[in-house]
């Protein structure tokens, strides 16, 4: 990220984070620190978790540590999670809640997962079912 995105970014959060005019961080400070950081940091591919405890073990970017915190903490909503509850709700009407948890599963898969489903083959798998018993065979042949 450049500096003028990342002063950016720290604005913003500095703004969101503001309430009755104070916030849990200074913008200024926060860039110094991140600007700081990106030298202090070792090398090796770390993750948002791994920074955070390398901040609280350093001590010394109260700023960063917040804002790690803060950031680390904040619900991601994700929509796919949320049209699978819808599909689930269509699922289990009333007139279903006799179903069983591995068929109920199985059926909220098939409905999550139409566009995989779209292209399967089928007719190889009625003759992969079909050619498992001799009776199938004699009756569907």
């Amino acid at each position: 990220m450049d500096n003028t995105s990342l002063k950016y970014s720290c604005d913003n959060l500095e703004a969101t984070l503001k309430r009755d005019e104070k916030s849990d961080i200074d913008a200024n400070e926060l860039y110094t620190e991140l600007r700081f950081l990106q030298d202090f940091i070792p090398k090796e591919n770390m993750g948002p978790l791994e920074i955070l405890k390398f901040l609280k073990r350093h001590d010394c970017f109260p700023n960063a540590s917040i804002a790690y915190r803060i950031l680390l903490t904040i619900h991601v909503t994700v929509a796919s999670a949320e049209r699978s509850f819808s599909k689930l709700k269509l699922l289990k009407s009333y007139l279903r809640s006799t179903l069983t948890q591995e068929r109920l599963n199985s059926l909220a898969m098939i409905a999550l997962e139409s566009g995989l489903l779209e292209k399967i083959n089928y007719e190889h798998i009625i003759e992969d079912f079909i050619s498992k018993n001799t009776k199938r065979i004699m009756l569907f042949k």
